[in-house]
């Protein structure tokens, strides 16, 4: 081709760190506009679509070009401080563009669907529908439906709050022709603004604080559990509104978006938008497209929700910024708080992160300065903190790991019209399956991890690669038939409260029973402010407000106290102190019970009489003098294969070029360097079939990390040694599993 010819650099979603080079389609001429938009492009074989990342110049002596098929929008998707953004980090975390870039789509527009009309959906009653209402069978759905749309058309969220599973009547009525589903404007949803409660003198103070920020401000919402952090919410989001801008909010769990977008739609009269993995590609496509094009004003999601697009943005929310769930541990291994606040610099907005337990990193960066720190020291209205009290259960007779006291307490709380939550962070019904004569236990034979139990002792499963498989008559080993659980479960658990409170609801919380859409919301709808007892995992520990929740019972927490992990302190603490802050939100006083074989713990005790941030002053000291994060920064490789030696092969040949880079010499040379731990298995060996090892890369300056790894991860990919595993890269692990 013609030297000198605009050519496209296309970003494609390949595990290659390069653009690629394409002609423009025919007709068309390559041209900056281009930037930012899909583009479908021939790679092998196959058809891809990727987005076009700049615009070159061909070469006179380059090799011949392969055309573009299609551009896939009249305007870049990805454009301006959105664009940019995913540059960043894509340099940052050291993974290919294409793959960094696609990360920010949703599902329907990477495969190349067109941008979604945002209209809204409502349903109403035809003529036929009308004349045929009366001979209806009266009871069915429906009925029930149609007596709804008689009064009214109804958008689709208004039918989701009035009526359960009204969809399957809702076709049942359109097949019929008796309903149609029309399109409406968003605009139309907006609900009345209700009042909120008057602030509190503290709640005040940090609303005015993020009211007066001009342009970015990470800001640091610290409020015990309970004191009103969402109040702060909603009033800067409010003011934020009334500017005619644009506010995202981050939530780590599904199971707090329901919850969370009832209150919002209730106080800030505009429609909130919702964006999670429970939705449909085509809802989530419609959400982003709402928000691209500015009509979504309030965006609520999870994780990927950072890459909402914001033109006219003004504030972003970041809810239980400490949760471990807001690291992506595939793909790009990108972190949504640390990732909201560099988009929060870029668009010149006040980021405010909010937690009754923050991290250390958000911490260490508040008392540096970095931070604004706001403290929300009490609870609001009237709600006292819980009482806690350590059980010490040495040498005690335990009944599915209850004791008798823990026992009693719950009848007392059941007695006077509470509700009690019991908290185990182990889902299934016990964690072993052991055989009693010979010592054989149920092990995965993908993973280096015993199967849990499940189904009331009829089927193993693993937790690490989900194979599943029944439990077996007899021992393979011995033929005995005592196969015996062992170790205790939250399956277990309801088991045995079940049978003690026969007259309350018992409700179990994990994984296993929350599968369905919303089904988290739905069951603690339908457990309302009754007396019964609740028996949950982390997904309960999560900002869910139990008004009549008095008694919280903490059991299995002896295992957390005792951890190769250096963050399995903080992820305790935090656990502990979230799941402790449920009990007693309203008007009744709450009781904490944490039941230990280890009650001197050091932990428990500065937990107990000092709070979480006394057991941040001493763990951060820990942390500074070991030169572990916030006090060091990290890079972790990991490698995996079907055959043992090939991640070690691997990761010992990817070593090679940082050696040079390693800490040597004085003392000042020495801090100037990287330290290599490794390569080493794995903490678990063996997952899923694949063989596991990794490479630590610890470095007391980031720009020390970075630089390193821009010089060396590019080579990586060349390595003979790369072709045998597969392998990755996450600089800021959470875990070193």
């Amino acid at each position: 081709m013609p030297a000198d010819t605009p050519i496209l650099q296309v970003a494609l979603p390949v595990p290659l760190p390069r653009l690629f080079d394409y002609r423009a389609p025919a007709g068309v001429a390559a041209q900056p506009a281009h930037v930012g938009c899909r583009v479908r492009v021939p790679f092998g074989p196959r058809e891809l679509v990727g987005v076009v990342a700049g615009v070159a110049t061909a070469a006179a002596d380059g090799p011949e070009l392969r055309e573009a098929l299609a551009f896939l929008d009249d305007t870049p998707l990805l454009r301006g401080e959105l664009f940019e953004s995913l540059r960043w980090l894509a340099r940052y975390t050291h993974a290919p563009p294409g793959e960094a870039l696609a990360t920010a789509l949703p599902a329907a527009l990477r495969r190349g669907e067109p941008l979604p009309d945002t209209h809204a959906w409502a349903w109403r009653l035809t003529e036929a529908g009308a004349t045929a209402l009366p001979g209806l069978r009266s009871g069915s759905r429906p009925r029930r439906l149609a007596g709804l749309l008689h009064e009214a058309a109804r958008d689709e969220d208004a039918l989701d709050a009035a009526m359960d599973d009204w969809r399957t009547a809702a076709r049942s009525l359109a097949k019929r022709e008796l309903a149609e589903r029309i399109a409406i404007p968003a605009s139309q949803l907006a609900p009345t603004p209700q009042p909120g409660p008057q602030p509190n003198d503290e709640q005040a103070a940090a609303i005015e604080t993020v009211h007066a920020a001009d342009g970015f401000a990470a800001l640091l919402l610290d409020g015990v559990t309970g004191s009103g952090k969402t109040e702060v919410y909603l009033q800067a989001i409010a003011d934020c509104l009334a500017r005619g801008r644009q506010v995202l909010v981050l939530v780590p769990e599904i199971g707090l978006t329901p919850q969370l977008l009832s209150r919002f739609r209730a106080r800030l009269g505009v429609p909130v938008h919702a964006t999670h993995s429970g939705l449909n590609d085509g809802e989530r496509a419609r959400t982003w497209a709402a928000a691209l094009r500015g009509e979504a004003r309030v965006v609520v999601g999870t994780r990927s929700a950072v890459f909402t697009p914001l033109p006219e943005a003004g504030l972003i929310v970041v809810d239980e910024e400490h949760d471990a769930s807001y690291k992506q541990h595939d793909g790009i291994r990108y972190h949504a708080r640390d990732f909201a606040l560099v988009r929060g610099k870029a668009l010149d907005v006040p980021v405010l992160l909010g937690s009754a337990t923050p991290s250390l990193e958000s911490l260490h960066n508040a008392r540096a300065g970095r931070y604004a720190h706001l403290r929300l020291s009490r609870r609001a209205g009237e709600a006292k903190p819980p009482r806690v009290r350590v059980l010490d259960v040495r040498k005690r007779p335990l009944d599915a790991g209850l004791s008798a006291e823990l026992l009693d307490a719950a009848g007392k709380a059941l007695d006077a019209g509470g509700q009690v939550l019991v908290f185990k962070n182990r889902r299934g019904y016990a964690p072993v399956l052991l055989c009693h004569d010979c010592g054989w236990s149920a092990q995965c034979q993908r993973c280096d991890a015993p199967m849990t139990v499940h189904a009331g002792g009829r089927r193993l499963q693993c937790h690490h690669c989900g194979a599943r498989r029944p439990v077996p008559l007899a021992c393979p080993d011995c033929a005995s038939l005592a196969l015996q659980p062992q170790g205790i479960g939250t399956e277990r658990i309801e088991e045995l409260l079940a049978r003690r409170f026969d007259t309350v609801p018992v409700l179990r919380i994990d994984r296993g029973s929350t599968r369905g859409k919303d089904a988290l919301g739905k069951h603690l709808d339908a457990f309302g402010a009754q007396a019964g007892v609740l028996i949950g995992t982390q997904m309960l520990a999560k900002g869910h407000d139990l008004p009549n929740l008095t008694l919280v019972c903490v059991v299995g927490i002896d295992e957390g106290l005792f951890s190769a992990d250096f963050r399995a302190g903080e992820k305790l603490a935090q656990l502990l102190i979230q799941v402790a802050g449920r009990a007693g939100r309203a008007d009744k006083p709450g009781e904490v019970l944490l039941q230990t074989h280890h009650p001197e713990h050091p932990l428990l005790q500065t937990l107990v009489h000092g709070g979480y941030h006394a057991f941040a002053d001493g763990e951060l000291m820990q942390r500074e003098a070991a030169g572990f994060p916030p006090f060091a920064h990290l890079a972790l490789l990991r490698a995996e294969a079907k055959h043992v030696d090939a991640p070690m092969q691997f990761l010992r040949a990817a070593k090679e070029p940082l050696l040079p880079f390693a800490a040597t010499g004085s003392q000042e040379e020495a801090a100037a360097g990287l330290e290599l731990h490794g390569p080493l298995p794995a903490p678990m060996p063996r997952r899923a079939g694949m063989h596991r090892a990794q490479l630590l890369v610890s470095a007391a300056q980031r720009r020390t990390l970075h630089g390193a790894l821009d010089a060396v991860v590019p080579a990586l990919h060349a390595l003979p040694e790369a072709r045998k595993v597969r392998w990755s890269l996450d600089v800021d692990p959470v875990d070193l599993y």
